[in-house]
């Protein structure tokens, strides 16, 4: 054992020791975090960060990295105790292997991850644990490098302790570790795309895919190798630092300093890759508005990298963060090669020098970042300030008066004022919107005339309070340009208020107080007593819900008068901000969240109300649009969000957003601000709900706002939205086959319905999409008729889901089919739709039948091969849509997806045959028709199945390459399901309904059902009426009394398509001893016989026919043989005339095979089909009588 431990200094930790050892969990160290930082290129960095938390600040000033943390005997390293102070140099190499092997973990994680929604939570949490791991590693090496290292001096050769030897080798171990995790994490440019594609990823929340996690890893891991070699060079006094194994074996150096310069500029390059990249899909007019990092993590990184870099330029004397970067953008301007130093820079820029203004630009925007990131009675004073009201009417307005007035009011801001017979007139007011507040500030301002019936009538409805208000008004309107009375009088008012007042104030005070300035910023210097009331107001908390209908007020009267409403809207947000944080904050209990939403829903509605009464948002309005709603919408249940989304309902339909005529360039600008502020604050949350498969209705309302938003103010739009925005939101909201009918079906009505957006995006020639607009908009449509019953109860009722989608998908239709391809196809087909409301299943229809219609009518390869393809697009991937409804096992569902799809079978089967369709056609066949097992889709298959036949029998005869397969795949059709709805008995009511009959039978026969019902026939033949020797095939009279129906319905005449059961029918009458049977055998061959009749063809069947029936049974069944042609002869003794020499050779031949003489039995049997044969049997008979 005791080489066990030769190695090791660390001491082994005693089990009972554990708790101790978690008591001080060290806190968590600071690393690259956007989750919860807005894309605002002059905001705040993330307060995870290396900035914030003060990490880089305290490597410039050479402290300690974690001064609090790391202070216990042990610490917890990758689930494991180690000795703090000795663990880093005794297990330089274990420790950093189990780096490596948590850094494969994350990788393994982000490989096998899934988009199992579900397990997304499990997932964050795994690879968050992970990377905190790492980040946790690399943080205690910091630490110990900080506290523990000294540069090592001659070591006494004579006498060494072990430790020390490890010690003095640490700084060359760590050296090489870190290069080797260099290599492992490889450069930010060969990561793999679905990992850089985390950089895209803008969640408000707190669940982040195992990606996002591995790309910032990555990012930490970048810089705290920079840090560490940092660190060390500064630990090591100017030693330089070799890596002695790696130079032994490799025989080049490598030093700290190398590493740190190559790995620098590595960094440098790939940072500057990446903003080319980004500045590929920026327009010169975007170029200062749109950054050069991908997410705020990249955006710190910069930052981080300017001041270590200036940092060590003055200290160490080394280049320069902008020396650096001179010597990475200069080649590529001058389109010379790349720095040595610098590889891996792409190669292709669009515009190098654009490109280099516009990246050194946003990198000098980075340097404005520091280091650090009882009342006496009412009635009495009721009648008492009415009085002073009409005195003041009839005389003039009084100041001392309303001095002593105010003096009263302003001691009793709070009371109620209330009179028992007035009811609760006075009391509406609390719960009144900032309009109707505003409405009875301007009634304040207004008082009728003395003795009018508004003035009688005021005594009834207005308490003491509100009747001082109107005194107040006159007295302030006696003095408008603001001479001494007024200002006494205002001054009164402000010095009766303090922010000890305002908070002892009560919710009804509150209101008092917005009223009274209210009517004194309508009768006086509006921008001063806003200023004062935002002052006061502010001392109140930020979840008031009078403060802010107090403020939203004064805004709509600043508004009114054209004045900036910039202070107060400041403030105002601000105060939202707060208040949405605290309600998204998980720890808030519910209680207090249902107290902060009461602010919350006031501001919604008075900002509403401000967009509402503006004539022209030219006035500061894009404040109260802030990021207090990153905090709200994520944190609404279903009935606040519906709130908050009728809010942005109301702001989105304005009609004063769109540009009015003769705009001038500064309300271009805060129109656009507006628009900025929607697009940042509100429809990143839209687009993060439309895959919800519960979408609130005023979802699909508000995307159509913004669609709307884009279509008039197009550059507002956010970059990954261009540069068609329009198309893009279409395409996320609309056009997606992920997203739900109920959202689809009220999305897009409120589109196809506006011409204008409709013929611009029809006649867009600039927009490079795949697909026409039009063609998608189809295809959405297409998918929710297809997916209609989905939305159904259990029980197969309609649930309120449903009633809304078939509602709405009505309308849809009728948006659709007044679309001007899909009129145009109709119109060329001369299909019109004849109701005006037409059903969605019924437009379906015919929509399929116009385009199966007009690809018929043709001619050109062209046209042809064109249609093709729109066909294509409008159906999308059918079998993709319809697979919902065939999991579900819902009924209707799945009768419906059956019969939509053999609609398109039928009615497209010469455009499915063609090279660029007959796949689609192939995996219907497969998938729908030849499934491997047949559950629950009888109902839906016995009703379509009819389409699905006659469409591919059209389909087998027209294709001319693939003819031979579809004739093969429509025989394994018809023969799979013919046995399946076959009874087992002969029952006439099962079988006239067979659906393979019904998809036969025609009126008036036409050559593609004659070659269906041969194709049947054939089926019939081969599969149904084969004999296993005596044996007759399973459920014949079945067999046969369908072939009897499939022969009745139909007028056929053609000679091959009516002989071809004959052998089959004969063998049946001959070896079947069943009478019912037989007799059933024999109908069919009455029928045929009949139908040649009619037909004018005299024959039965060929002789040739006959005479391989007679040959393949002769001396097997010759008396059998004779029985069947026996009845031939009755129908049609010609044709057996015609085999009478066969019929003799053969009986002869049988009784020389036998040699016994003649058979009297055979011959009986031979003589009596003979008489039937007239004449010429009579002279056969007198033959054989000869022998």
């Amino acid at each position: 054992m005791a080489d066990d431990f030769s190695q090791s200094l660390t001491p082994p930790v005693s089990p009972f020791a554990a708790d101790s050892l978690y008591e001080l969990t060290p806190t968590r160290p600071p690393c690259f975090c956007c989750s919860e930082v807005k894309d605002d290129p002059t905001g705040a960095l993330s307060t995870e960060g290396y900035t914030a938390r003060g990490s880089l600040k305290r490597l410039l000033l050479r402290l300690d990295p974690a001064p609090a943390d790391y202070e216990t005997d042990t610490v917890d390293i990758f689930g494991f105790p180690w000795v703090t102070e000795t663990a880093l140099v005794e297990s330089t190499k274990l420790l950093f292997g189990l780096f490596r092997q948590t850094f494969f973990k994350l990788e393994s994680l982000v490989q096998s991850s899934c988009h199992d929604f579900g397990q997304a939570g499990n997932l964050h949490y795994e690879a968050e644990d992970l990377r905190q791991q790492c980040v946790s590693f690399l943080q205690y090496v910091k630490v110990f490098l900080h506290r523990y290292l000294e540069p090592s001096g001659c070591l006494d050769a004579s006498y060494s302790h072990p430790y020390e030897e490890l010690e003095a080798q640490l700084p060359s171990a760590l050296l090489e570790e870190l290069f080797g995790i260099i290599l492992l994490i490889g450069r930010l440019k060969d990561l793999p795309a679905n990992v850089q594609s985390a950089f895209t990823i803008h969640n408000q929340g707190k669940i982040f895919p195992p990606s996002w996690h591995l790309l910032h890893l990555h990012l930490d891991i970048h810089w705290s190798v920079l840090e560490i070699l940092h660190l060390l060079g500064h630990k090591m006094q100017g030693q330089v630092v070799y890596a002695h194994q790696f130079v032994n074996l490799t025989g080049e150096n490598l030093t700290d300093i190398s590493l740190f310069d190559e790995h620098l500029c590595n960094l440098l390059c790939d940072l500057t890759g990446l903003a080319i990249g980004k500045f590929s899909k920026v327009r010169p007019t975007e170029a200062l508005s749109s950054h050069h990092y991908l997410c705020t993590c990249t955006k710190e990184l910069w930052v981080l990298l300017m001041y270590l870099l200036e940092y060590r330029n003055k200290v160490l004397r080394t280049q320069s963060f902008w020396g650096y970067m001179n010597s990475l953008l200069r080649p590529l301007v001058s389109g010379k090669p790349a720095a040595e130093q610098f590889t891996g820079l792409p190669t292709h820029c669009k515009d190098p020098l654009g490109f280099t203004w516009w990246l050194v630009t946003h990198l000098a925007m980075l340097g404005q970042y520091s280091r650090n990131g009882t009342i006496q009675n009412e009635e009495q004073v009721r009648m008492h300030v009415h009085c002073c009201l009409s005195l003041c009417l009839l005389w003039e307005p009084s100041t001392s008066a309303v001095s002593t007035l105010w003096d009263y009011y302003s001691k009793n801001l709070s009371a109620s004022f209330t009179v028992p017979w007035l009811g609760m007139s006075g009391l509406g007011t609390l719960c009144k919107t900032p309009l109707a507040l505003l409405e009875q500030a301007r009634s304040c301002c207004s008082p009728p005339p003395l003795r009018s019936p508004g003035y009688t009538q005021l005594y009834r409805s207005a308490n003491s309070f509100h009747i001082f208000l109107r005194v107040l008004a006159l007295c302030l309107a006696q003095d408008r340009a603001g001479g001494v009375p007024q200002r006494q009088i205002k001054g009164r008012i402000y010095s009766k208020f303090s922010p000890k007042k305002m908070q002892e104030l009560s919710e009804g005070g509150l209101m008092n107080f917005l009223l009274l300035f209210l009517v004194v910023a309508r009768q006086v210097e509006l921008e001063d007593v806003a200023s004062r009331a935002c002052e006061l107001l502010g001392c109140l908390p930020s979840n008031c819900p009078p403060a802010h209908r107090s403020l939203v007020c004064l805004l709509i009267i600043t508004l009114h008068m054209g004045l900036d409403v910039g202070a107060q809207a400041t403030w105002l947000a601000s105060s939202f901000n707060d208040t949405a944080k605290e309600f998204y904050n998980k720890t808030t209990e519910v209680s207090r969240r249902l107290a902060l939403w009461g602010p919350l829903g006031s501001y919604l509605e008075g900002v509403a109300e401000v967009f509402e009464t503006s004539t022209n948002i030219s006035l500061s309005e894009e404040k109260l649009l802030n990021e207090g709603f990153d905090w709200l919408l994520p944190a609404c249940r279903q009935s606040e969000l519906n709130s908050a989304l009728s809010f942005l309902q109301i702001v989105l339909s304005e009609p004063t957003l769109a540009w009015p005529p003769s705009t001038t360039s500064v309300v271009k600008e805060r129109h656009l601000a507006v628009a900025a502020a929607l697009w940042t604050h509100f429809f990143p949350f839209l687009h993060s709900l439309r895959l919800s498969q519960t979408p609130p209705a005023q979802l699909a309302d508000a995307a159509a706002g913004f669609t709307l938003l884009a279509f008039d103010l197009p550059n507002s739009a956010p970059q990954d939205l261009q540069p068609n925005p329009v198309q893009s939101i279409m395409q996320c909201f609309g056009w997606d086959d992920m997203i739900h009918p109920l959202l689809v079906t009220r999305y897009l009505p409120h589109l196809l319905q506006n011409s204008e957006l409709v013929s611009s995006l029809s006649g867009d020639s600039s927009a490079a999409v795949s697909s026409s607009t039009q063609s998608l908009s189809v295809r959405a449509w297409f998918r929710c008729v297809l997916q209609q019953h989905l939305h159904k109860n259990p029980d197969g009722t309609d649930s309120r889901t449903g009633r809304a989608v078939e509602e709405q998908l009505c309308e849809l239709t009728r948006l659709v089919l007044r679309l001007p391809e899909v009129d145009s196809l109709l119109q060329r087909a001369n299909l019109h739709p004849t109701a005006t409301r037409l059903e969605p299943t019924s437009a379906l229809e015919m929509f399929v039948k116009a385009v199966g219609s007009v690809y018929s009518g043709l001619q050109l390869l062209s046209e042809r091969s064109a249609m093709v393809t729109r066909a294509l697009e409008y159906i999308g991937d059918i079998l993709k849509h319809i697979k919902p409804s065939l999991v579900s096992k819902n009924q209707d569902g799945m009768q419906l997806a059956y019969w939509a799809v053999g609609c398109i079978v039928k009615h497209w089967s010469p455009l499915l045959v063609t090279a660029k369709a007959q796949q689609l056609l192939f995996r219907i066949v497969d998938g729908l028709l030849l499934p491997h097992n047949l559950t629950q889709q009888d109902k839906a298959l016995r009703d379509s199945l009819p389409l699905y036949l006659q469409g591919l029998s059209v389909a087998s005869s027209v294709s001319q390459s693939q003819g031979a397969y579809l004739k093969q795949q429509l025989r394994s059709v018809t023969q799979r399901y013919l046995d399946h709805f076959l009874p087992a008995s002969p029952s006439m009511g099962i079988i006239a309904n067979h659906p393979v009959l019904l998809a036969a039978c025609e009126a008036s026969p036409t050559i593609r059902g004659a070659a269906l019902r041969k194709t049947i026939l054939e089926v019939l033949r081969d599969s149904f009426l084969q004999f296993k020797g005596h044996a007759p095939p399973p459920r014949l009279a079945s067999v046969l009394m369908f072939l009897l129906e499939l022969l009745r319905r139909n007028s056929d005449s053609d000679p091959t398509l009516l002989t071809l059961p004959l052998p089959s029918l004969l063998r049946c009458v001959m070896l079947v001893n069943e009478p019912h049977v037989r007799r059933t055998s024999t109908d069919p061959l009455f029928y045929i016989n009949a139908s040649f009749i009619h037909s004018g063809y005299n024959r039965l069947c060929h002789p040739t026919g006959l005479r391989s029936f007679v040959e393949e049974n002769e001396g097997v069944y010759d008396r059998h043989v004779y029985s069947v042609l026996e009845t031939v002869a009755v129908l049609d003794p010609a044709v057996v005339q015609a085999l009478v020499p066969i019929l003799s050779l053969s009986l002869r031949n049988t009784e020389h095979k036998r040699g016994l003489g003649k058979n009297i039995a055979l011959r009986s049997a031979y003589t009596k089909l003979l008489c039937l044969l007239g004449e010429s049997g009579q002279a056969e008979i007198t033959s054989l009588e000869g022998d």
